[in-house]
């Protein structure tokens, strides 16, 4: 049976430990300012995915990810060792487009604030194209009259 809790407690401790591992033991000169960011493992324990970030341009992203698939197995056994499980997962570096989403999802939120503005600007020098107020009842068209 499937345990999806284990599977969750185990992606959080490989997260910490390929981080601490990154920032201690890897001194690949590629390897730029990589963030781990969020980490996955398969139900059954195989296969363990690794999210990152890097700070910088497709350049550096481009060495980084070089520089992370050649310490891959100084990564895998140093998660062996610390985790102590039967099969130590395999392990995929995937990039994280998390930053890159929501920088576009900023850009599309300052569009639609700046198109708001416009609206309100073209509505506040308006006037009504009929009657003041069009929704008058007859009761108050009475009272105007009388």
């Amino acid at each position: 049976m499937v345990d999806v809790a284990r599977a969750r407690r185990l992606a959080v401790r490989i997260r910490e430990i390929v981080a601490a591992t990154l920032d201690r033991q890897i001194k690949d000169p590629r390897l730029g300012m990589v963030t781990i960011t969020d980490a996955r493992v398969t139900p059954d324990l195989r296969e363990a995915t690794v999210f990152y970030t890097v700070y910088g341009d497709e350049g550096a992203r481009s060495e980084s990810a070089a520089a992370l698939e050649s310490a891959k197995g100084v990564l895998r056994s140093t998660v062996g060792r610390e985790v102590g499980i039967r099969h130590t997962p395999s392990l995929t570096f995937v990039l994280d487009a998390l930053p890159a989403e929501a920088a576009h999802i900023n850009e599309l939120i300052e569009r639609a604030h700046a198109a708001d503005e416009a609206v309100h600007q073209a509505a506040a020098n308006a006037t009504p194209a009929g009657a003041a107020n069009p929704y008058r009842g007859d009761d108050e068209a009475d009272e105007e009259a009388s």
